[in-house]
């Protein structure tokens, strides 16, 4: 996913994500979160008819619920009402609120009763053995937005073992070239206001990045008005505990596969949880929290008040993913603390070994929006897709509105004025002004017109313009033109990657599906009690968590099933 907004992944959602919209956090596609398959980057869309007219008459209402966290738009939304006008219809969504993904999909199934579209996130395959949702092969062909929006071979890697596509992702689609500005997925962050402090060190490793903070903590114990800075932030609320069980995996030099390293050469895949980097990180942190770096209540808070924590301005550093945490960014842009937004870094433990956090867009098969049998007219369900896909709705959804968002030159070419950014500076004005549908199918990259890009924030002179003294000073003083510099890209993802999304669709009536579950639960349990564990104790904790570890999980079930998706996966790209 790279951006994801009204509601990450997503992920979980992976890359999906220049500047967000506050209004919601994404998707449990989550373990890696990540993005979507790279569609022709040669190919930009220009055949699909525009909306020319409002629509007269009665506006179709659907429903919609997607299984994550975030903040709903009002009904008055400006943006929606306009799409709504544009296209004949519109959508009220609603968000996960007080449950998890799968409780809440659970009782639909119990009920048998479902909204007209639906983002299941860690439910998407119950809803699927349940019969929830409708097969959309009959469909595609008759929409060209959506033929279109996929390529023949991706459409075919969503075909469940029944043949049938039940889901459609929605991020990640890269239309023309991949424009990001800021890396949207995992990374080990700090503030900037950190990084001049110290004279804009060049930073590589965990060593150096924590003993930057430590300098700093001890130099700068608490803000201007009297609260203690937090040296290190981290969070194990429920699934979002990637932020502590994932770095390992990137420690060691791997990409965000999510739950398994794969190895080249072999191509076999091993947990990361018994990598040499995976204890040398956790003493690490263990030595970090005796000192008081780490926060004391790092393990105990939840999504919200570790939220709160970042959006004070008093965290120095985390691990996160940036679509998880874009609304305390943005509350701290608001707040005008533009020098305690942060900055991402690809850090291993050791020189030398090469970062892989910021990867290509990689198509996630198991997690996308589905229409359900529910719903009692898919094919204007259908076109509602289709139409949010049109360019001038795009355009719409990104951009806002002509001559009142943003205004085009003589050359085409879309910019604001610097009113119109400090409004989109404002949540407040956002959640009332915006409604990017980003639950939705939309491209990533460019509009169709090749000329714009499809977020404002990743326009050039839009991106250096929204830039406070600050972000051009940090940028400077590193020789850098966009946040994205600070990572080194992945040049080409691997035929298996993201592996993680193979993950989601497993079930507890297979042996490497409850072997999923019982890692799952036993890191999430153990990995806090490690980090916690007394000064001089850690070696004894670690040992005690291997040993439940290994008891607990049967690691050869995972990693054998694992090792045969790299391989059929290795045989899908070669046309075998």
């Amino acid at each position: 996913m790279r951006e994801i907004i009204g509601g990450k992944r997503m992920k979980k959602f992976k890359k999906i994500l220049g500047v967000l919209l506050t209004v919601v956090l994404s998707t449990a596609m989550i373990a890696g979160c990540n993005k979507a398959e790279k569609a022709d980057s040669t190919k930009i869309v220009t055949d699909s008819k525009a909306v020319k007219e409002e629509v007269k008459g009665e506006i179709k209402k659907f429903t919609a619920f997607i299984a994550m966290p975030g903040i709903e738009l009002p009904a008055d939304n400006r943006i929606t009402t306009k799409i709504a006008e544009k296209i004949g219809a519109r959508a009220d969504v609603k968000l996960l609120t007080g449950q998890t993904a799968k409780e809440r999909i659970g009782v639909m199934i119990a009920g048998g009763e479902y909204p007209d579209f639906i983002v299941g996130s860690e439910g998407t395959t119950a809803l699927i053995n349940a019969g929830a949702l409708v097969a959309l092969d009959d469909y595609i062909d008759k929409y060209p937005n959506i033929k279109k929006f996929l390529k023949e071979s991706e459409w075919n890697k969503l075909k469940q073992p029944d043949g049938h596509i039940y889901i459609i992702p929605q991020f990640g689609i890269v239309q023309g070239e991949d424009t990001a500005t800021q890396h949207q997925d995992e990374a080990f962050w700090i503030q900037k206001r950190v990084l001049k402090w110290a004279g804009y060190p060049k930073i590589e490793t965990v060593d150096e990045y924590f003993d930057v903070i430590q300098k700093y903590l001890a130099a700068n114990p608490t803000t201007e008005d009297g609260q203690n800075n937090i040296g290190f932030e981290s969070l194990s609320d429920d699934w979002r505990y990637f932020c502590i069980e994932n770095p390992p995996m990137f420690l060691a030099g791997y990409p965000n596969d999510g739950c398994a390293v794969v190895d080249p050469t072999t191509h076999k895949a091993s947990v990361y949880d018994k990598l040499p980097e995976a204890k040398r990180y956790y003493e690490k942190l263990n030595e970090l929290y005796n000192k008081g770096v780490v926060d004391t209540e790092a393990f105990t808070l939840s999504y919200d008040q570790y939220m709160a924590k970042l959006s004070s301005g008093r965290v120095l550093g985390m691990v996160d993913q940036y679509w998880d945490f874009i609304n305390a960014e943005n509350s701290l842009k608001q707040q005008n603390l533009d020098d305690r937004t942060y900055v991402s870094l690809g850090l291993t433990l050791d020189k030398g070994v090469p970062n892989k956090y910021f990867s290509p867009s990689a198509l996630d098969v198991g997690n996308g929006i589905a229409i359900s049998t529910s719903c009692k007219d898919v094919e204007g369900a259908m076109k509602f897709m289709n139409d949010l896909l049109d360019p001038e709705i795009m355009t719409l959804r990104y951009w806002g509105e002509k001559d009142v968002d943003y205004q085009v030159d003589a050359e085409d070419i879309f910019s604001r004025t610097e009113k119109q950014r400090e409004d989109f500076r404002s949540v407040d004005f956002m959640n009332k002004n915006q409604d990017r549908y980003d639950w939705f199918p939309h491209y990533e990259g460019l509009m169709a017109d090749g000329k714009n890009t499809v977020l404002p924030s990743e326009q050039p002179d839009e991106f250096y313009a929204t830039l406070k003294p600050i972000d051009k000073e940090v940028l400077d003083a590193y020789g850098y033109k966009k946040w994205t510099d600070f990572l080194t890209p992945v040049k080409e993802n691997s035929a298996w990657f993201p592996l993680w999304s193979a993950t989601n669709q497993w079930t507890a009536d297979t042996a490497f599906g409850i072997a999923k579950q019982k890692m799952g639960d036993t890191k999430h349990q153990w990995l806090p009690k490690v980090v916690m564990a007394a000064d001089g104790d850690f070696e004894k904790a670690w040992n005690e968590y291997m040993t439940v570890y290994d008891k607990e999980v049967d690691v050869k079930a995972y990693e054998d099933e694992l090792t045969a998706e790299v391989a059929r996966r290795i045989a899908v790209a070669e046309g075998k």
